[in-house]
């Protein structure tokens, strides 16, 4: 951290920096945790920023994106083949492009989960083109008591594998769609630490969760593949996140891991035991008050992550070592008061250095990242946000 911040002591704050060794360090642990039985679909809504894509994307071991919405598909179809799209859109105007563009309908997968999406593509889709590529999106929660107890995302209503190969017979029987993939993501896996602080017990139970809904979900998503497979010959089965690579991995249906969060180590994955990605994303705010001796306020800080509030969501303090946030304001809109040792030797215009909860949306906050490699600036790259895009 030291020589991140030497190297940047003269950028005025807010800024961000991606630290390039780690980064590349990650991206690299990555692609070895799939110990060469998967490749990696890059998660574009974990990294935000093109010029990077590219640089994951050319290390060995990547095949593909993962992207969050059509319009943003079509945008990285422009630079990438083979982009498939990991929710379903409604987007009239974004379905009407890719009909009219050849090209992208040859790179890009649409996700879908239902005979009604299907319909909708066709209500907007009504001139003749190419088949459109599609993806079902398998449920991968845990369902317990008949149902009663759902555990993980709530996503797509295919759960079974007799529903699975249902839509894939809707597909295949329907003109105008070509079945390519199966996707499912488990969350409550891939997506939940099983190392969080707090209470033994609840750590406990998080941990027997993910192991009963490891099982189950190898078991009925083989069977979901077998089943879809008797309808149409697929070209990839999609599954896990950055938190269970080594454990979707093994599975043998699956031949490809959606990840990207790791490459940035947000604070999120400090709580995971079976790995540790190198912190490599970070933002930067300067003191601008001391209201009193042992108190510095940076200006704003509250750069909160999505999903169920609590501490975890929270932005961690990075560098000084030995700050914290106030309890009664936390990190906040416009202004952050900090606490502890450190606090006493910070002045006025010091930097103060975070991390976000999550990774991608981080750069939701900023237009440029400073890339940092040794001890030394050796780039700066737009963000979505800088190229003027805002997609979701």
């Amino acid at each position: 951290m030291i020589q991140l911040n030497r190297a940047t002591a003269h950028l005025d704050p807010p800024f961000a920096v991606v630290d390039l060794d780690a980064f590349d360090a990650n991206t690299a642990e990555l692609a070895h945790r799939a110990a060469g039985q998967a490749t990696i679909r890059l998660a574009s809504k974990s990294v935000r920023s093109r010029a990077l894509i590219r640089r994951a994307v050319r290390h060995e071991g990547y095949r593909g994106i993962l992207a969050f919405t059509l319009p943003e598909a079509l945008w990285l179809a422009e630079g990438h083949e083979d982009v498939v799209i990991g929710y379903p859109t409604a987007d009239r105007a974004a379905l009407a492009r890719l009909a009219s563009d050849e090209r992208a309908i040859s790179r890009i997968t649409l996700m879908i989960d239902s005979v009604g999406q299907l319909d909708f593509v066709d209500e907007v889709v009504s001139a003749p083109c190419p088949d459109i590529r599609v993806c079902i999106d398998l449920d991968a929660s845990l369902e317990l008591a008949g149902g009663r107890i759902h555990l993980g995302p709530y996503r797509s209503p295919v759960h079974s594998p007799q529903q699975a190969a249902a839509l894939a017979r809707a597909i295949h029987e329907r003109s105008g769609f070509r079945l390519v993939g199966v996707m499912s993501y488990e969350g409550q896996i891939a997506g939940m630490g099983d190392n969080q602080p707090g209470s033994p017990l609840r750590r406990a139970a998080i941990r027997a969760m993910q192991r009963i809904s490891a099982g189950e979900l190898a078991d009925r998503r083989a069977a979901a593949v077998a089943a879809v497979e008797t309808v149409a010959p697929l070209e990839f089965v999609n599954g896990g996140g950055t938190g269970s690579v080594e454990q979707t991995a093994a599975e043998h249906v699956i031949t490809e891991i959606a990840a990207g969060s790791g490459l940035y180590g947000p604070g999120l994955f400090d709580f995971y035991r079976r790995f540790r990605p190198r912190p490599a994303a970070f933002y930067v705010l300067p003191v601008v008050r001391r209201p009193n001796a042992r108190l510095a306020t940076v200006l704003g800080g509250g750069w909160i992550a999505s999903g169920p509030s609590g501490p975890d969501r929270q932005p961690t303090l990075t560098w000084p070592q030995g700050l914290r946030t106030n309890p009664r304001e936390g990190a906040g809109e416009v202004q952050t008061p900090v606490l502890g040792a450190a606090a006493y030797g910070l002045r006025l215009g010091d930097h103060v250095w975070f991390r976000h909860a999550k990774a991608g949306e981080l750069c939701e906050r900023v237009n440029t990242l400073h890339l940092v490699s040794g001890t030394e600036i050796v780039d700066e790259v737009a963000t979505y946000r800088g190229e003027g895009h805002a997609f979701l």
